[in-house]
């Protein structure tokens, strides 16, 4: 039985995790009881080989190489690595002490903190860090003083916040702590009004971190008040409380920025099936209608890429193993049941994986004090999945939405040594892609815009390696079929391409030639009535490898890029009723092959690419009111050469690009919040890839992925991502 469902049930205790700030022990085996509420789901759950050791207590940290970390359990110094690809475990290495209740954290330079915790017969105040690229542990610096059962949040500032717990001799803690990963140090923040066991700490979209809930210390009172955590103070003020006392529920924040809690203990013997939604916007709780299918404490919950939250195992008072799960759906505002493990899991682990399953490891199976079994929770309809193959693969190509909603796919190379001739429609009705009339010249890294009147302009390029092209021409939607308009002035290639408010179309820079020499900073405009194009003012700066966003005032933003002498994080503004730039603010730091994405409301979003050290995951916003930047979080991944697209709910999707050394080619994908200025992961495609195209598609809403250059080459696949509710 659960020490919180009262001693006196229970002659002999022995000592497992404080979760709800009481502990897990041997369960005598009882039968666990069958949910009646909510509505049947199709998910389920396969197994999955299982771990090296058993394990309980311990946690689970996915890594930016897709693998997860699990470490400690019970009276465990190792760790080990679930690799969801080859479906293999690995050994992870020894930590200096044998921990569980610690908690492991993930930093912004990949590494993975593991910070106090107990072993059984005595907690530790000891901190260490994994390095995935060396697969080593090291020490780093030391915790306050004894400490487990906390809570551990990695802040926007890329610090970590470590809160409460308990100390090792009974009591709880209200004090605080930060860790530097720049220095390796601890230091002392603002303590909680109250000691806290059980609690949790969930970062909120505007960077503050609310702790909700849990008890005063392992054997004391449960409570319902909520603190909120301010970094650039380092102090706690009180929020509204919850509607209830909890201690060993979850909190989780939806992608709304909204935050889910569900369960918990209510007392010594009493899980609760209720859960709440707190508002950050307004600062007030409201209860959800529909209860979870049934009491539960103790359990894990999971984000899944859907923005639905999946929880399962745990404790209901009673039983003391779980095997059921459920699902809140927040566009419903309700809970189903979905399929059960395969076993009953407390004390286990639950994490995200990039392709959208739920990895499920360990925990205090019926029976036994740990269990080393793991599986994974499947959703049915993934975030990403196959459509049509293109005829051709292709990479460097353009990808237009027409006014018809099918989307025009033109040019690109097959071998990065000669452009293609064809050209195909996909069309979404039909799920299917059909060829259409050929360039008039073979072309790839060349520029592409929807006409006013519907027909498609392309420009430049090159038609080899050696041979750039100074060539356009226009493809009519009524026959299919290309024909040649005016030439630019002057051969170019990785320009920028820009439909004008006027109807005119806008391309800057780029180069000549494979010299360094030959960048642009001249910028041509492109008249569709007369078929005829006109030198505009040229750019400050001659940059190739740069972007350009229209801005809601009609001016252009041209930011970053390679120069002759180098990469810059120069911006500037072309205003196309003078024909004129000025330059304005610059970036953090230089930057090329990054994206650029209009947000709504009219600021942009600048992201990865290549800068000093190699492939970046930094992130910034540019205000057009301010003329500045300001740095937002970064991508959990750095990416040269990614895809971006707006989606219809105003977030960000970014996927693939290259990693740089070490990594390569990325599958996964992520997106980026305005509103909470936070990244989550998206999902995994098929294929590894940079160089492709991203369309939002009119008529779904879904985005299609069209070619790139993958890991053995060109690509004719093609994939479709379905937004998160």
């Amino acid at each position: 039985m659960n020490r919180c469902i009262g001693l006196g049930r229970l002659a002999a205790l022995v000592s497992a995790l404080v979760l709800a700030g009481c502990s897990h022990e041997e369960f005598a085996e009882t039968s666990e009881a069958q949910a009646t509420a909510g509505l049947e789901v199709s998910q389920g759950w396969t197994p999955t080989p299982s771990m090296l050791l058993q394990r309980m207590d311990h946690t689970a940290t996915l890594l930016r190489t897709g693998q997860v970390l699990v470490v400690g359990g019970q009276s465990s110094s190792s760790a080990e690595l679930y690799d969801p690809k080859g479906v293999r475990w690995l050994p992870g290495g020894s930590l200096g002490a044998a921990r569980r209740r610690h908690s492991a954290t993930l930093l912004n330079n990949g590494k993975v903190l593991v910070a106090g915790g107990d072993s059984g017969a005595s907690s530790t105040g000891t901190a260490e860090l994994y390095d995935p690229t060396a697969g080593t542990w090291v020490a780093t610096g030391n915790l306050d003083s004894l400490r487990s059962g906390h809570t551990a949040t990695l802040l926007s500032s890329g610090k970590v916040l470590v809160v409460g717990g308990e100390n090792g001799a009974g009591a709880g803690l209200a004090t605080a702590q930060l860790y530097d990963p720049a220095t390796g140090t601890w230091s002392a923040t603002g303590a909680l009004r109250r000691a806290r066991v059980g609690h949790t700490a969930t970062l909120l979209g505007n960077g503050r971190v609310m702790v909700t809930g849990g008890r005063v210390g392992p054997r004391g009172s449960f409570v319902n008040d909520v603190e909120l955590y301010e970094p650039s103070t380092g102090l706690w003020t009180l929020a509204a409380g919850m509607l209830g006392v909890r201690s060993g529920h979850s909190a989780t924040r939806l992608l709304s920025g909204k935050v889910l809690v569900a369960g918990g203990f209510i007392d010594e013997l009493t899980a609760s099936r209720t859960s709440e939604l707190f508002d950050p916007g307004t600062g007030t709780w409201t209860s959800v209608a529909q209860g979870l299918p049934g009491e539960r404490a103790q359990h894990t919950a999971t984000l899944l890429h859907s923005g639905e939250v999946l929880v399962s195992g745990g404790t209901d008072g009673n039983s003391p193993y779980l095997q059921s799960a459920a699902i809140f759906d927040p566009a419903l505002v309700r809970w189903s049941v979905t399929s059960s493990m395969s076993t009953s899991r407390l004390g286990h682990t639950a994490t995200l994986l990039p392709q959208g399953d739920v990895f499920v490891a360990g925990g205090s199976a019926e029976g036994t004090q740990g269990a080393s079994s793991a599986e994974r929770f499947s959703v049915p309809t993934p975030p990403w999945r196959p459509t049509a193959v293109m005829s051709s693969a292709r990479y460097h190509h353009s990808v237009t939405l027409l006014d018809s909603g099918k989307v025009l796919v033109a040019g690109g190379t097959s071998t990065g040594g000669s452009g293609l001739w064809g050209a195909e429609l996909y069309d979404e009705h039909l799920v299917t892609w059909t060829q259409t009339g050929s360039l008039v010249a073979p072309r790839f890294l060349h520029g592409a815009a929807e006409l006013p009147s519907g027909n498609v302009l392309v420009a430049g390029g090159q038609a080899s390696s050696s041979s750039y092209l100074s060539s356009a021409e226009v493809y009519d939607l009524a026959t299919g079929q290309w024909s040649s308009t005016g030439a630019l002035a002057g051969a170019r290639s990785r320009h920028t391409t820009t439909l004008l408010e006027s109807g005119q179309v806008l391309v800057t820079g780029g180069r000549m030639s494979s010299s360094f020499s030959s960048i642009l900073a001249t910028a041509e405009l492109y008249d569709p009535p007369s078929g005829t194009w006109r030198t505009t003012g040229a750019m400050n700066v001659r940059r190739v490898n740069h972007t350009a966003t229209m801005l809601l005032s009609g001016q252009v933003l041209v930011v970053g890029g390679t120069t002759p002498t180098g990469d810059t994080a120069t911006a500037e503004l072309y205003n196309m009723h003078t024909g004129q730039w000025t330059q304005t603010g610059s970036m953090s730091g230089t930057r090329y092959g990054h994206i650029a994405v209009a947000l709504p409301g009219g600021k942009v979003l600048v992201a990865g690419g290549w800068g000093l050290g190699g492939a970046l995951a930094t992130a910034e916003i540019y205000d057009p009111a301010q003329g500045g930047w300001t740095t937002v979080a970064p991508m959990t991944s750095s990416r040269y050469g990614a895809l971006a697209s707006v989606l219809s709910s105003g977030r960000v999707l970014v996927l693939g690009g290259d990693a740089g050394a070490g990594t390569g080619l990325l599958s996964t994908t992520e997106v980026f919040d305005p509103a909470l200025g936070q990244w989550t992961s998206a999902g995994t495609m098929s294929n590894a890839l940079s160089s492709g195209t991203v369309t939002r598609l009119a008529i779904s809403g879904r985005l299609l992925v069209a070619g790139g250059l993958g890991t053995s080459g060109a690509l004719s696949s093609a994939e479709l991502y379905t937004p998160a509710l």
